[in-house]
């Protein structure tokens, strides 16, 4: 595919996740997503809810595999579901692109153990972790993206666990707050302290549209295809982590105990994504509880 593809403003899609529990997904552990593919009785709901961000206007869905890395599977003893559920994962994205032949599929790497925070795993752990999901993926898939990762040295792993698959990638990084990674790295060390070989872009992903924007400026100076995956969570600084947060609390969803604002409708959402597309942001999309709704006000951009 064309490694430039992001020099010109395209849409991605929103959050899978929180959409699939909105509609009627059951709560499952800390599958969620995962869920989805886990039980055959949603996989039409799942590709319902693909297709529906494409007709929103999405030229790119990324696969459910945010939650079928090997730590949160374990976590949720279905382990042994660990290659039935990435694959899956891709088959149903294919399918929804069979309809829409225009449409990129893009492979999910999520952070291998806890989210928004840097992985403290050892590098060789870490690699590997990356590289079996992403054997998995690659059969399905146009590029890799990185979702939500937490610091430079994660990066840097999961770059060099792709290259047998001589496929582009879309870095995603998270801040939770401030300018800063979770790790207490600057965004501009992932592009100054790794060797790059197939980059489309950066964009921080499951950020709020205020943390983006204090950001804005540090990523547009990068001098690479930029944007965003915008969340509409009141917090994404769980404390201590995911699994203990969520232990506390009385449901599988995650907004829960992170927090959903009411302000940022479609409408309000299209305000920020016209200012930083105003900028030069072109990669344009959302993540959680971010709706087809949305990513339709986003399309309004092209």
């Amino acid at each position: 595919m064309d490694q430039n593809f992001f020099n010109k403003v395209r849409i991605l899609d929103g959050g899978m996740g929180q959409e699939l529990l909105a509609r009627g997904m059951e709560p499952n552990g800390t599958l969620w997503s995962a869920n989805a593919l886990l039980q055959e009785k949603y996989h039409q709901l799942l590709l319902d809810t693909h297709l529906d961000f494409i007709k929103a206007g999405a030229e790119v869905i990324v696969t459910t595999t945010f939650t079928t890395r090997k730590s949160r599977l374990r976590d949720n003893n279905v382990f042994d579901k660990y290659e039935y559920l990435n694959k899956k994962a891709g088959e149903i994205a294919q399918k929804a692109k069979e309809n829409y032949p225009n449409v990129l599929v893009a492979g999910g790497l999520p952070p291998q153990n806890l989210t928004y925070e840097a992985d403290n795993s050892a590098d060789d752990e870490m690699r590997e972790n990356f590289n079996s999901q992403a054997q998995l993926l690659n059969p399905y898939i146009d590029f890799f993206y990185f979702d939500v990762l937490s610091s430079v040295r994660e990066f840097k792993i999961a770059i060099e666990s792709i290259k047998e698959f001589n496929k582009p990638y879309l870095l995603g990084a998270h801040i939770s707050e401030g300018n800063h990674l979770p790790s207490g790295e600057k965004i501009t060390k992932i592009l100054n302290d790794i060797e790059h070989y197939k980059l489309m872009g950066i964009i921080l992903s499951c950020v709020s549209p205020e943390n983006f924007e204090l950001n804005l400026e540090e990523i547009k100076n990068l001098g690479i295809p930029f944007g965003f995956k915008l969340n509409a969570f009141i917090k994404t600084n769980s404390k201590p982590n995911y699994n203990d947060a969520y232990k506390k609390h009385k449901t599988g969803n995650p907004n829960e105990f992170l927090g959903v604002r009411k302000d940022l409708t479609p409408e309000k959402m299209l305000e920020f994504a016209k200012k930083f597309k105003d900028a030069g942001a072109t990669i344009i999309g959302g993540c959680c509880e971010t709706t087809p709704l949305h990513i339709k006000a986003f399309s309004k951009l092209k």
